[in-house]
C-alpha cells in the first residue's frame, strides 16, 4: 500500500498530545512495517515556512513532503489524518483519528463560534472517512452520541506511551535530582500537575484543593504546574491571589522530556483532575515513572487509569484535597499506587498502536 500521513502536527518541536501521537505512530510504523510505502505529508501554512519534519531517513520506505497544498497524496491508497484536518481535493481512502469531542462534551471551554464551526467541520470530515480511529472507548461513545456516523465505521486503538522517555529513575539519579529541580524553581516536596492550562483541565479546582491543604497545614510543600498556557485564563491570577497561595506555586511552562521524567519521578503525588479527556497521556506517563496518581473518575481518565489510581469527582474540591492528604500522609499507599501504575503502563505501547493501525489500513483497502 501507499500510505500518506498528515504530519503537520510534528513540525513543532514542542509537541503536546496530537504531536506526540503522530510522531510515535510514525516511528513505530517505521519499525514494524517495511512492506508499505509512506509519505509524511505536511500541508504548509503561511507561518510554517521555517519548520521542518523530524528526520525519519532511517526508514527507507519513508518520504517527506512539505507544501502549501495537498500535492503528492493523490497517488496514495490511503490518507491518514492523525486529527481532523483539511484534505483538499483528495478523494481516495481516508482514515481519521479522533481524540476527543471536547467541543460537545465541555462546551463551556470554547467560544460559541468555535463550537459551531468545529461541529460542522467534524461531521463533514467524519462522514468522508472510510475508517475512524478513536483513542478510547469513551471517545468512541461520544462520537456516536453526537455525530451521525455508522457504528461499524469506527474502532478503538489506544495510544501508547514512550517507555524510553518515561521510566523510574535509579536511586543515584534521584539523589542527584536536587539541582535540576532547583533550576525549575522547586525547593522541596511538591504536588505535580501536567497539562495545558485551560478551563477543561480544572486547574481552578486543583488550586482550591491545594489551598485547603495549606490552610490545614497538612502539607508544607509546593504545587508544580507544568504546561503551556492555553486559553480563557483571564481570572486565574485573581483566583490565586484570593486563595493566598502564590508563593507556593511553581509554573514551569513547557518542559523537556527529560525534565518531565524528573518531575513525575520526584513528585509526592501527581494530580490530574480534568473535567474531560479523550485519552490522557499524562496519566500513563506518570504511571511509567512509578508516580502515585490521583485523577478524575470521569471520561477516559477512569478508563485509562483503571484501578491503578485514586479517582475523584473533579467537581468536588474537598474530595480532591482529601485524596491528596491520604497519599501525602501514607507512604505505603503512595508506594502501592506507584507499583500499580507501573504495572498498568506495561499494557500500553506505540508498537501495539501501530500494528492495530495497520490492521485498519488493510481493512479498508480491498
Amino acid at each position: 500500500m501507499r500510505i500518506a500521513i498528515n504530519a503537520r502536527s510534528i513540525l513543532l518541536n514542542q509537541r503536546t498530545g496530537i504531536g506526540r501521537y503522530t510522531y510515535h505512530l510514525l516511528d513505530s510504523l517505521g519499525q514494524i512495517d517495511q512492506s508499505n510505502a509512506y509519505l509524511l505529508h505536511a500541508p504548509q501554512r503561511l507561518l510554517d515556512f521555517k519548520r521542518r519534519l523530524p528526520d525519519f531517513s532511517r526508514y527507507h520506505n519513508f518520504k517527506s513532503r512539505i507544501d502549501y497544498f495537498h500535492r503528492g497524496i493523490g497517488e496514495s491508497d490511503i490518507y491518514h489524518l492523525p486529527s481532523p484536518d483539511a484534505i483538499g481535493a483528495y478523494r481516495g481512502k481516508l482514515v481519521v483519528t479522533i481524540h476527543d469531542l471536547i467541543y460537545k462534551t465541555y462546551p463551556q471551554g470554547h467560544h460559541p463560534q468555535t463550537i459551531e464551526l468545529t461541529s460542522h467541520y467534524m461531521q463533514a470530515i467524519a462522514s468522508k472517512a472510510d475508517a475512524i480511529i478513536c483513542t478510547s472507548d469513551n471517545t468512541r461513545r461520544d462520537l456516536h452520541a453526537f455525530l451521525d456516523i455508522p457504528l461499524e465505521k469506527s474502532c478503538v486503538v489506544y495510544n501508547g506511551v514512550d517507555h524510553q522517555i518515561f521510566y523510574p529513575l535509579s536511586e543515584e539519579e534521584r539523589l542527584n535530582a536536587g539541582n535540576s529541580l532547583k533550576a525549575l524553581g522547586i525547593h522541596g516536596p511538591y504536588v505535580l500537575y501536567v497539562g495545558t492550562i485551560e478551563p477543561r483541565k480544572n486547574l481552578m479546582g486543583l488550586l482550591e484543593s491545594f489551598a485547603k491543604l495549606k490552610t490545614k497545614k497538612s502539607f508544607q510543600g509546593q504545587l508544580v504546574i507544568a504546561g503551556m498556557k492555553g486559553w480563557m485564563l483571564e481570572n486565574i491570577e485573581d483566583h490565586i491571589k484570593k486563595l493566598g497561595i502564590r508563593s507556593d506555586l511553581v509554573f514551569t511552562g513547557f518542559v523537556s522530556d527529560a525534565e518531565l521524567r524528573l518531575l513525575y519521578n520526584m513528585a509526592e503525588v501527581f494530580v490530574f483532575p480534568s473535567f474531560y479527556e479523550g485519552f490522557g497521556f499524562p496519566i500513563l506517563e506518570a504511571f511509567c515513572c512509578q508516580a502515585a496518581v490521583i485523577t478524575s473518575g470521569t471520561s477516559s481518565c477512569v478508563e485509562i487509569a483503571a484501578d491503578a489510581a485514586l479517582t475523584i469527582d473533579p467537581q468536588d474540591t474537598m474530595e480532591m484535597a482529601q485524596a491528596m492528604e491520604r497519599v501525602l500522609g501514607d507512604k505505603s499507599l503512595k508506594e502501592s499506587l506507584g507499583l500499580a501504575g507501573l504495572k498498568r503502563a506495561r499494557a500500553f505501547s506505540f508498537l501495539i498502536t501501530a500494528r492495530k493501525t495497520l490492521d485498519v489500513y488493510a481493512r479498508i483497502v480491498v
